[in-house]
């Protein structure tokens, strides 16, 4: 475990010494108080501590705090929240003495820095899983000390960013070897962005570099991949998307800064997001082995990605504003039949509600409501492409 010890998330015996270090953490204690300003320090981490009485492992300790904090985030925060994995259970009923069907790989599209993985979590318990998913989280949103612990006890290993070339290809390596470990030796199910960052655009596409990352460290068929499409009705962070969309336009060298990630980590969780969908495809080992074997190593990882892309555009859940989003950029009513005009006038509503958030100077309105109307086109365009 020494080789992984810079990334991993904590084991078993190093999880009590990382909760006493998360409440005895100045920052982490002056958040809490925000949750709970009438109780004092000692009392407060003293139930916390109560609490924490039999978590021994990153899974306990995903059942006995994150899971109640999630699923208060669905009730409140979502109109339900659903997990088709129909795929999965067909292929474990078909499959019998196949050496990687232990746990799977999930590589999935972007919508949301925090939850995306909490959300799948509490949906694999609730369906009966024996594990939730290892998550790779960029060392840039780790900010904080406490931010840092809080992450490796609920399953997190750290991916590393702004690195050199030769920084970069260890690096690449070592999560490698890890994920490959973290499968096949501690059993374990894996979560992975198909790329780095979310898709602004809602364009999903997987980078080739996740999938030859992935191949550093062992074979493809051993990490057990599954497609896995994340549908949101109504994205939090749209307008603040579209808001950096323009910053980029205006100024081609703009960064988000620290409390950009931040603000986009609390829009993400606390706003509304009408109805949230997550479709599993067939586990990749059901078909990679028909992809040529006559191809270079580059026409391999190219079509791989968009095999992978095609299963998951396959998988979206559309909805109303997809389709009237799409009649709006086009002027047309083509797909008017998706939906009613109480669901036009909802959509306008959310959408001028969106636009009025972005106060940054210069405020180009027109640009912005494209970008977020392309926003909301993008799913739908590319199921269309994937089922023609």
């Amino acid at each position: 475990m020494n080789e992984f010890d810079e990334i991993r998330p904590y084991e078993p015996e190093e999880m009590r010494q990382a909760f006493e270090d998360l409440l005895n953490d100045r920052q982490f204690n002056v958040l809490m108080k925000g949750f709970a300003p009438w109780l004092p320090k000692s009392l407060r981490n003293g139930m916390l501590r109560l609490a924490f009485t039999g978590v021994k492992t990153p899974l306990d300790f995903q059942k006995r705090f994150m899971k109640p904090v999630v699923k208060y985030i669905i009730r409140k925060y979502t109109d339900g929240c659903s997990f088709d994995d129909k795929a999965l259970t067909a292929h474990k009923a078909n499959e019998t003495n196949s050496p990687y069907e232990a746990r799977y790989t999930f590589i999935s599209n972007h919508r949301d820095i925090v939850l995306d993985s909490a959300f799948l979590d509490v949906m694999l318990v609730n369906s009966g899983y024996p594990t939730t998913v290892e998550i790779g989280i960029g060392d840039n949103l780790l900010i904080y000390p406490w931010i840092k612990r809080l992450v490796r006890m609920n399953k997190a290993f750290t991916v590393r960013r702004g690195l050199t070339a030769h920084e970069m290809l260890r690096s690449s390596q070592l999560m490698s070897r890890y994920i490959h470990y973290a499968v096949t030796q501690k059993h374990e199910n894996i979560w992975i962005a198909q790329r780095e960052g979310r898709a602004k655009d809602s364009d999903d596409r997987t980078q080739e570099s996740v999938l030859k990352m992935l191949a550093m460290g062992g074979t493809l068929l051993e990490l057990n991949i599954v497609p896995l499409t994340i549908s949101y009705e109504f994205d939090p962070c749209d307008y603040l998307k579209a808001q950096e969309f323009q910053q980029k336009r205006d100024n081609p060298h703009f960064k988000k800064s620290r409390q950009d990630d931040l603000d986009n980590m609390k829009t993400g969780i606390f706003g509304y997001k009408g109805r949230v969908c997550y479709h599993c495809a067939a586990p990749v080992n059901t078909w990679i082995e028909e992809l040529d074997s006559g191809m270079t190593k580059n026409e391999y990882y190219t079509a791989l990605a968009h095999r992978i892309d095609r299963e998951l555009h396959r998988g979206y859940q559309l909805f109303p504003c997809n389709y009237i989003a799409a009649d709006l950029l086009s002027g047309s009513r083509e797909y008017a039949i998706h939906y009613t005009a109480a669901d036009e006038q909802r959509f306008e509503k959310y959408l001028q509600g969106q636009l009025d958030k972005i106060t940054i100077p210069n405020k180009d309105e027109a640009f912005l409501r494209e970008r977020i109307l392309t926003m909301y086109a993008n799913p739908l365009i590319n199921y269309n492409a994937a089922h023609s």
